[in-house]
This record gives structure tokens, sequence and C-alpha cells, in this order.
């Protein structure tokens, strides 16, 4: 037992040694609304974004707060608010391809804003999908992005007790928010460019006819063609597997039937390094005989394609933001509605320009 000089009784106006460490009283929300000369509720409305704060109090708050390092405890904020700062992220996506440049987007969204995404992957099964969205639920998460693995319309989730943004594969209610990249804009995008190379005689090598993407992109560049006045090598599109070995194979009938080709377009990347190594065995010059164009711009493949495969890029960073930025304004009261199509664009490279 310690003695103290008065006594044995502790000296209660003594510091601890360590005062500039366990000492320090933890900075509370009242000390940053006194600082900034304001109530703890308008405090509170500045620090959490409410719209009913006038910009010049905001600012005044949010300069107490970096002044006096001021952390919300994350516990009482979501008691305050009602809201968890977790939203939830489930992928149908197995490989990823789809759904981590989609993730990357919503993460840089979410993360301006402060909120955590937890990612679940229900590996193309609704039994599992539905078990990561209770568990979501069960941890209150605030909202929900669905990424489906393929861009065609899926079953919706229904009624749920927090908003919920699909993307990639957009709901089959129209009630529903969903975000969707543009294939046929892509297929116009695709055929505007191999025209602009001066390519008058283009062949379309798609993937899975079952796919709404592979048909859209064919619609697209069928209505490119047809405003250039161009007719397509062969009258129709060759639909098959969303395979290298397709792409092959569908190339050597083409060089077979129609020698005088120019250009090549691609349902996909994979299909487009098949069409290329065609080519190559052919004794094809690319893109000087012919020029080939992939789409998805899948970078590991379009980049070490031989030569670099020019693309069309689905844009899913952008696909992924606009996502979170639709979540946001659900989270806040604003619900959108039905289909919203984000435009692709054009990821040049040395297959279709020398």
């Amino acid at each position: 037992m310690n003695e103290h000089a008065d006594g044995g009784r502790p000296n209660r106006s003594a510091k601890p040694a360590d005062e500039g460490f366990q000492g320090r009283r933890t900075t509370t929300l009242s000390d940053v609304a006194r600082l900034a000369g304001v109530s703890i509720a308008t405090a509170s409305k500045a620090l959490n974004g409410r719209a009913q704060v006038r910009a010049e109090t905001r600012a005044k708050v949010m300069a107490a707060a970096e002044q006096l390092s001021f952390s919300p405890n994350g516990l009482a904020r979501s008691l305050l608010t009602g809201r968890s700062g977790t939203v939830g992220l489930v992928t149908h996506d197995l490989e990823g391809r789809f759904s981590i440049p989609t993730l990357m987007g919503a993460e840089d969204a979410f993360g301006s804003g402060k909120v955590s995404v937890l990612l679940c992957d229900a590996r193309g099964d609704a039994i599992r999908e539905q078990h990561h969205i209770q568990a979501l639920l069960g941890r209150r998460v605030d909202g929900l992005i669905i990424v489906g693995a393929r861009p065609d319309p899926r079953p919706s989730l229904g009624n749920l007790p927090v908003p919920v943004v699909y993307a990639y594969a957009p709901s089959e209610n129209p009630q529903d928010c969903s975000l969707v990249s543009d294939n046929v804009g892509g297929g116009r995008l695709a055929v505007e460019h191999l025209v602009a190379c001066g390519r008058s005689r283009i062949a379309i090598i798609s993937g899975d006819s079952s796919y709404g993407a592979a048909n859209d992109r064919v619609a697209g560049a069928l209505d490119a063609l047809d405003e250039a006045g161009l007719l397509l090598v062969g009258g129709q599109a060759l639909f098959g597997a969303w395979t290298e070995e397709w792409g092959r194979g569908a190339t050597r009938g083409l060089l077979a039937k129609h020698p005088d080709i120019d250009a090549i377009l691609c349902g996909s990347d994979q299909i487009a390094r098949g069409c290329l190594d065609a080519l190559r065995e052919a004794g094809r010059d690319v893109p000087g005989d012919v020029a080939v164009m992939g789409h998805d711009n899948w970078e590991i493949l379009a980049s070490n394609a031989r030569p670099p495969l020019t693309s069309i890029d689905m844009n899913l960073e952008e696909l992924g933001r606009r996502a979170a930025a639709r979540l946001f304004e659900a989270i806040e009261g604003h619900p959108a509605h039905g289909v919203e199509t984000i435009p692709c664009r054009l990821a040049l490279r040395s297959s279709t320009a020398s």
C-alpha cells in the first residue's frame, strides 16, 4: 500500500506522470460546439452533413473539429443518425472481371463519404445471395449494391428495409434502380472507329447468343454500319462461345469465305485474342491487312495481345461510382427508379491503327 504525505490519504490534485497520454480528456461534441459558438445539435448536424446547416456555420464547425482533433464515436453517431455507416455489396461475378472494377468505383465514392463497404460473393447462387443479404441486414447496413454475373435482367429482391441498387445486371422491376453499361452504344462506337480507320469490309464474331449483351452489341454495330452505307461481311454476325478457341475457328472460316475482309469486330477480348492467333497463322498483318477490335477492355488480355488490342471499355468504375451515388441519394430519401445507362469508351491500342 502506498503511503501519502497527508497521513495516508491520496492527494487528489496529483496528476499521473504520463498525463500527456492517459490523462488527456477525450474531446467531445460539446467541446466542438463551444469552440464554434453553436449549439450541440447544430454541431452534430454540421458534422453529419445535414442540409439544414448554413455553409458558413458548417465551415466553422468543421474548423473547430479539426482544431480539437475531434473524431466522432461511430456507435454514438449511428444511434444519433439511425445509420451504421456501412453498405453491403453482393456480387455474382466469380472471376471478379466485372465486380472488381465496379467495387473500386463504388469504394472511391463511398470513401469520400467515410462509408465502409462489406463485400460478399454469392457465386451465382440465389440461396447464397439471400443468406448474405440477411447477414448484411443483421449488421444494419444502410443499403445494398447487387452486382450481377452477366448483363441480363435478374429477379428483383422485392421490398427490403434498406435501399437497393442493381449494377451491371438490371432488375426486372422497373421501379428498382439499376445501372448498366451501354452495350448498344459500345457496338456502335466500335464500328464508328473501324470506319474512321478506313475499313469497309467488316465482319462480326460474337459470343453466346443467349446473352442480351451479345445481341445488343451486334445491334449497335449494325446500326452504325447502316449509317455508314456498309454491309456486314457474310450478311450476319457469327455467334458462338466467349472463348479464344471460338475466335480462332470463326476467323479461319471467315478468311476462307471472305479473303478480302479488312476488319473483324469481336464480342469480347477473349474472342479477339483467338482471332489474332488465326490471322497470324494465316500470315495476315494486323492492322495492316485486317484490323481487330475486342470488347470489355480486360487489361491483362488486351495489353498483352500481339499486337495490343483495341477494345471497348464498359466504364465499370464509373458505373460503380454512379451506383454508389444513387445509393447515397436513396439513403437520404431520394431514390431513383428505372435503368440508367453508362456510356462505354474506346480503349485505343495498335490492333486497329499503326
